[in-house]
């Protein structure tokens, strides 16, 4: 119900938001030339074109609409493919989805082995004669075998007659299907076991990517049951030897003349025992190949071909499902049990994605104990003791209380400062932010702070200063090159695998950033701005705060959004490698276990956190050099 009606608001918010657009552009100005960066303002109607637009691949693509306007039609396609798949070897026998006979590409390919294999042995020099003269003479009569399959006078009439009535009953299978009754034999235990087993079944996405097996509309029990029969004709079939008197005799004269020659066989004799496990094998395929005489099998092709004509005409609406809402694949059946097989087997429908979002960030289920995000009541006293240094107390003079004589020990105002800085101390409670969401949001944050707190001022004091350019430009290029993964190792060996060194990781990749666009910056102020603020007496502190720092801002904030997406990009690698927390080891995880809905969803969160780290850097960017562009 959520789906269809998202669906219908996507068309709808897509068709007003077009129609607003040509309205708007008959009130525009006319004069706004090309190239004018106000004609890049606004759009928010564009913007909702081009969300909705995702929003509805995805549904599309994902299976998600079939899902929701047509709950059913998935189990009724696995029924379909279930008969897809009964009939696949049936019809592989004859030209139906093939070129030609199954059984005249055999004698062929054969025909072509066995000349190949005379050709080769009576050229090799490494064998002697008599070798030669037995290979040759056993190939040959397995070349003789052959016609004994596909002769009609040998065919014995046990045989076709067992072929006759597989015929027969594909073809009544074929006059009852269409009936609206059918299937009208299903015994009392079969019922019983089919509403059962439909009683404990979950629906469609209720158990990930599996389609409910069992046939849930009368269409699809009709489906199942022809399935059902079809399986059994063809295990029947193929389970028919040609193998007539004349046959067996020579078969029995071949494997006498390769058993005999291979007692005589020393274990050093590795080419001859090679040729003859070859020649087996060869006999073995025509042996155990599905080969009959050419006339025997027209009737049953032709049964075969009605009942395929027949099913499809039949699938009336299931088809018209499968082929517009069902893109890039379909339902394939593989035994009992049926599988999605294209964009909806490896990209999650929205609705089981937000579902399993929603239970991730509960904390009853989270992901391995953790929610995705929640909160936690902690007291101030812990943020106290964790922001201010416990040296405050080691500092201030004085002792640390001792025990008097009478075991007790009694607080002095040194021992109180330490008791607040450790956070020893009652607090009221306030709600903190904990989970994996949260870890990783703040590892960015404080790796991107410190790179800039250090970056900005070193990569201004390199644009200004040929000293510090000189001193420092080796050392940040030396490093800056590398990859920060080549970096991870040796920071995660050095400071852990907790907090500290994915920080530090953090710090180090934003650091070149911030350095190279505050310099870049900075030496790009224009002279005579610069000329001008000393010829009207400002001091070097004055120049720095006045000119230099707003000239170096659009680079300094270009070079944070930047920083921001190569740090969420290196966070997740880093908790790839080592972390207990952390989206990165929340995909981790799940890419293991194959959970391709928790792998799209730490996507989008990084897609969302990196979205909003953009959207609050443009909005300073506006706030601050609200210049930029029109000077």
């Amino acid at each position: 119900m959520i789906i269809s009606s998202l669906t219908f608001l996507i068309i709808f918010a897509v068709i007003g938001a077009i129609l607003y657009g040509q309205r708007l552009i008959k009130t525009e100005k006319s004069d706004a030339v090309f190239g004018n960066p106000e004609r890049s303002k606004g759009g928010i109607h564009w913007v909702v074109v081009g969300s909705s637009f995702l929003l509805f691949l995805w549904l599309y693509y994902s299976w998600d609409i079939a899902k929701a306007f047509y709950p059913k039609s998935a189990n009724e396609i696995c029924q379909v493919a279930k008969v897809r798949e009964s009939m696949l070897s049936l019809k592989y026998l004859f030209p139906i989805d093939e070129r030609q006979h199954k059984s005249t590409a055999i004698i062929h390919r054969e025909n072509e082995n066995i000349r190949n294999y005379i050709s080769e042995i009576s050229s090799n020099p490494n064998l002697n004669p008599a070798d030669k003269t037995l290979y040759i003479n056993v190939l040959n009569k397995i070349k003789l075998s052959i016609p004994y399959l596909t002769n009609e006078k040998y065919l014995e009439f046990e045989t076709k007659n067992t072929i006759d009535k597989l015929t027969e009953r594909i073809n009544n299978l074929t006059n009852v299907f269409p009936n609206d009754n059918f299937p009208d034999n299903l015994s009392l235990e079969e019922k019983q076991e089919l509403n059962e087993g439909l009683s404990k079944q979950l629906g469609w996405g209720a158990t990930g990517m599996e389609i409910p097996p069992l046939p849930e509309t009368n269409l699809g029990l009709k489906y199942h049951a022809a399935a059902e029969d079809l399986r059994l004709i063809s295990d029947e079939f193929f389970q028919i030897r040609n193998h007539n008197p004349q046959y067996k005799t020579l078969m029995s004269d071949i494997k006498s003349d390769i058993k005999n020659h291979r007692d005589q066989l020393n274990d050093n004799q590795e080419l001859e025992i090679t040729l003859l496990k070859e020649i087996n094998k060869l006999n073995k395929r025509i042996q155990f190949a599905s080969i009959f005489p050419p006339s025997t099998l027209v009737e049953f092709e032709q049964a075969v071909r009605n009942f395929d004509d027949i099913q499809k005409k039949e699938q009336g609406s299931i088809a018209t499902k499968d082929a517009f809402l069902f893109p890039g694949g379909t339902i394939v059946s593989s035994g009992p049990t049926c599988a999605e097989d294209g964009p909806g087997r490896w990209l999650p429908k929205p609705s089981d994605t937000f579902r399993i979002f929603a239970d991730m960030l509960k904390p009853s289920v989270g992901f391995k104990f953790v929610p995705m995000f929640w909160y936690e009541m902690m007291g101030v006293n812990k943020i106290v003791g964790f922001i201010l240094p416990d040296w405050i107390a080691d500092i201030l003079p004085g002792k640390y209380p001792i025990h008097d004589s009478d075991g007790q020990v009694k607080p002095n105002f040194k021992s109180k400062v330490l008791n607040v800085v450790t956070g020893n101390f009652e607090a009221f409670k306030i709600p903190v932010p904990v989970g994996h969401i949260w870890d990783s949001f703040l590892r960015v944050f404080l790796g991107l702070v410190f790179g800039i707190i250090l970056g900005v001022p070193l990569g201004i004091f390199m644009g200004l200063n040929r000293f510090a350019k000189g001193f420092f430009d080796p050392l940040v290029e030396l490093y800056r090159p590398v990859p920060p993964l080549a970096w991870a190792p040796l920071v995660i060996t050095v400071f852990g695998i907790d907090n500290v060194g994915k920080i530090f990781l953090l710090f180090m990749v934003s650091l070149s950033i911030m350095i190279i666009s505050a310099r870049a910056g900075a030496s790009g102020t224009q002279l005579s701005k610069i000329h001008a603020a000393h010829s009207l007496g400002a001091s070097r502190w004055q120049i720095l705060r006045e000119v230099i720092f707003p000239n170096s801002l659009p680079e300094i904030l270009t070079g944070i959004r930047v920083a921001v997406g190569m740090c969420w990009g290196t966070l997740v690698a880093a908790e790839f490698l080592a972390g207990t927390t952390g989206i990165g080891f929340v995909e981790n995880v799940a890419r293991k276990y194959m959970q391709y809905e928790v792998i799209w969803i730490t996507i989008f969160v990084m897609g969302m956190l990196g979205l909003l780290f953009d959207i609050t850097i443009r909005k300073i960017i506006d706030k601050t050099i609200p210049w930029r562009g029109k000077g």
